[in-house]
């Protein structure tokens, strides 16, 4: 906490707005604070049907120029896996939550 230095030679504590905590550290907690935060399950729905579309792509055109099978497989791992968000996403906005 800071001191202030009195004429008579004692250091008493710096006055404190009532509203802020002494040991409260954010300095633009008097400017308006931080944001509220929000769910960004918006983003994560479009970066699952982005890689959906993109490993979908890939696998299938891996697949057509004879590239080995285990990089199609990746693919298609990766496909499942986004997929599998996406169905958990529109659960989780169906139910209410923000985002």
């Amino acid at each position: 906490m800071a001191q202030v230095d009195e004429p008579d030679g004692e250091a008493r504590p710096a006055p404190q707005p009532a509203d802020i905590p002494p040991d409260h550290h954010n300095p633009l907690g008097g400017i308006g604070g931080a944001a509220p935060a929000r769910s960004p399950l918006n983003l994560r729905l479009g970066l699952a049907i982005f890689g959906l579309v993109v490993s979908v792509a890939g696998a299938i055109t891996l697949a057509l120029h004879d590239v080995p099978l285990f990089l199609v497989t990746v693919l298609a791992i990766v496909a499942v896996t986004a997929l599998i968000d996406i169905v958990v996403v529109v659960r989780r906005k169906r139910r209410g939550e923000p985002g």
